[in-house]
């Protein structure tokens, strides 16, 4: 924030100084900072971000608010994204649906490129998700949602298409040769609540999702995505290990910065974000919240996002995805 006094003689001649420097000149951040989230309030992804820019607000000295523009996957989000100029003063928190995924369903759609458009910060977390039916379901572990799906009508729940519920379902229908009916709701919060409900058989939910259904007793883990049984779970087994060969999902959140913004900005965003993801404390509150932390550099994180966009256009290609 800017000084607002100064203590000691000369004070005003100090003040008249800074008052003809640049804003970019002074220290980072001189005013609020927006992080944009193109996801819901109250998603899994959403928890993890305000994790982190409480934390970086104390460490920084200014406030990191978090705008939720929510709706159609990502692609409103990433339009007001667009929108916004490439001062510093605009944050984006992105997840691999948005990154590596809707790219290759909706690039129509899409506003600019953001794989292009924006740079690494750091990692943020790690969603741990697990396939949940609700409680009173007949379906107990992966290879009945198969049989069942056999025999008739399964359908499944997703926060849209192009979401990582959606992509992570369709890759289930992939490697086993079922198809499992697709209901997009408009975020993964109500796909949740209608598997909690008995609206839908099943969903790709993310643990911090669960969590609360789980303590009301109303939704049951059948089978953890990911490639190792997670430690809180570990009575859960894998969808590998339930037969569904080589399948391994996880979904992850990032923080990026347009690539116009200053320099320096850039840079103290990288140092402050990496010393938060790497905190003790962060963790523990990010496990503590159904997430895992997930310490990435910039240049693993780059890594990674174009390690998951050749990953998923060939899953996608695979499944016989359509795109918009």
């Amino acid at each position: 924030m800017r000084r607002r006094s100064l203590v000691g003689a000369g004070a005003a001649g100090v003040l008249g100084a800074l008052a003809g420097l640049p804003a970019r000149a002074q220290k980072y951040p001189d005013g609020p900072v927006t992080v944009i989230l193109p996801l819901q309030a109250g998603s899994a992804s959403d928890v993890a971000l305000r994790h982190m820019t409480e934390r970086l607000g104390q460490r920084l000295g200014g406030a990191f608010v978090v705008e939720n523009v929510a709706a159609a996957a990502g692609l409103v989000g990433l339009e007001r994204l667009a929108r916004a100029r490439p001062d510093g003063r605009t944050v984006a928190a992105l997840n691999n649906s948005i990154l590596t995924i809707l790219p290759h369903l909706q690039a129509s759609k899409m506003k600019g490129e953001p794989r292009r458009d924006y740079l690494p910060i750091a990692g943020v977390a790690n969603i741990p998700t697990f396939f949940a039916v609700p409680a009173a379901s007949p379906v107990r572990t992966v290879q009945d949602l198969v049989q069942r799906a056999r025999r008739g009508r399964v359908t499944y729940s997703s926060g849209g298409v192009g979401s990582p519920q959606h992509l992570a379902t369709e890759m289930f229908n992939a490697y086993t040769g079922v198809k499992l009916d697709h209901v997009p709701y408009r975020g993964a919060s109500q796909a949740a609540l209608a598997v909690a409900s008995g609206e839908v058989d099943v969903m790709s939910m993310a643990l911090s999702l669960a969590q609360p259904f789980l303590q009301d007793q109303r939704v049951r883990l059948i089978g953890f995505c990911g490639g190792e049984r997670h430690g809180l779970f570990r009575d859960v087994p894998t969808l590998q290990e339930q037969g569904v060969k080589n399948y391994d999902y996880s979904s992850w959140l990032g923080l990026f910065l347009h690539k116009d913004a200053p320099a320096e900005v850039l840079q103290a965003l990288r140092s402050t974000a990496q010393a938060v993801a790497g905190d003790r404390e962060f963790q523990v509150q990010l496990i503590r919240s159904g997430l895992d932390p997930w310490v990435r550099s910039p240049e693993q994180l780059a890594l990674v996002v174009d390690q998951d966009f050749q990953r998923w256009k060939q899953i996608i290609q695979d499944a016989g995805i359509p795109s918009a």
